[in-house]
């Protein structure tokens, strides 16, 4: 963890670099997530978290041209969605969410949840590596899966599909850890990503964070993006209020120790999102 700052990056298994923290916009109405996401990035963000269910890429990405910065500098990341599974719906809804950016690549696409069964995820990925080869897309991952959905991807990779996942993104904090699937992913050299690390502020009155705020000097968020971080994950706080922007951001000047962090091992499964992870049976 030493030397890490907002601009810091991880290698994915694609060879190319993501940044350790990313802007999220999920549920960031699209008339505010351009002013939200420029603001972002002139704070110094270079990572955006967007998906088509969002309907915000087009904002997103808006805000990305319009920053100056060079396009290589920031990792813009997009999804498809669950109502867009199988191989024909997947190639319709990559190549909209290509258009609808106008970046020239997207970095990193994700499947968004792993519903529609075996045919409909393998036919998602075809469509992905795909889009991946023409070089619309850099890097591949998945969003939401458990891990028979991971082994059953993994299988498909090794028989010849093709692709490589290298990200694994899920709503992962204190309260909601997946220690299962962040281990069945970093054996691979999978970067794990984390949705929702601030709980959506549902448990920033909660001893334990009030504690280690009042003992760092730091807001219950910054505990919460820090603790995402010394986990090794890449955490994706959102916010649309420009003082929280920034201090979503202001956490690589203090460390949580190993007491601290323990105090966050708590013996609970509360997610405050969507569960396709549990709820996905087939």
């Amino acid at each position: 963890m030493a030397g890490l700052t907002l601009q810091s990056t991880y290698k994915l298994l694609s060879g190319f670099e993501i940044p350790v923290v990313g802007f999220g916009v999920y549920q960031t109405p699209a008339d505010v997530t351009e002013r939200v996401t420029l603001k972002a990035l002139e704070l110094g963000y270079r990572h955006v978290d967007s998906a088509k269910v969002y309907r915000n890429e087009k904002e997103s990405a808006a805000a990305i041209r319009k920053s100056g910065l060079d396009r290589s500098q920031i990792f813009y990341t997009s999804k498809v969605p669950s109502s867009c599974m199988g191989y024909e719906k997947a190639k319709q809804a990559i190549e909209e969410s290509v258009a609808a950016a106008d970046l020239g690549y997207i970095d990193l696409m994700l499947i968004h949840a792993p519903y529609g069964g075996k045919e409909a995820r393998l036919g998602t990925w075809r469509a992905l590596v795909e889009a991946q080869k023409a070089g619309k897309i850099r890097s591949l991952g998945v969003s939401n899966f458990a891990i028979q959905h991971l082994e059953e991807l993994e299988a498909y990779i090794q028989s010849g599909a093709g692709g490589q996942i290298t990200v694994g993104q899920y709503e992962i904090h204190p309260w909601c850890p997946r220690e299962d699937i962040a281990e069945w992913l970093k054996k691979r050299n999978i970067i794990v990503e984390a949705y929702s690390p601030l709980v959506q502020a549902t448990r920033m009155k909660e001893p334990v964070l009030q504690k280690l705020s009042e003992k760092h000097g730091k807001t219950p968020a910054q505990i919460l993006v820090r603790w995402s971080l010394q986990k090794g994950y890449v955490p994706l706080p959102k916010s649309v209020t420009d003082s929280r922007i920034l201090e979503n951001s202001q956490v690589f000047d203090f460390a949580l120790s190993e007491e601290d962090m323990a105090s966050l091992k708590l013996n609970e499964y509360a997610p405050v999102c969507w569960d396709p992870v549990r709820d996905c049976k087939i």
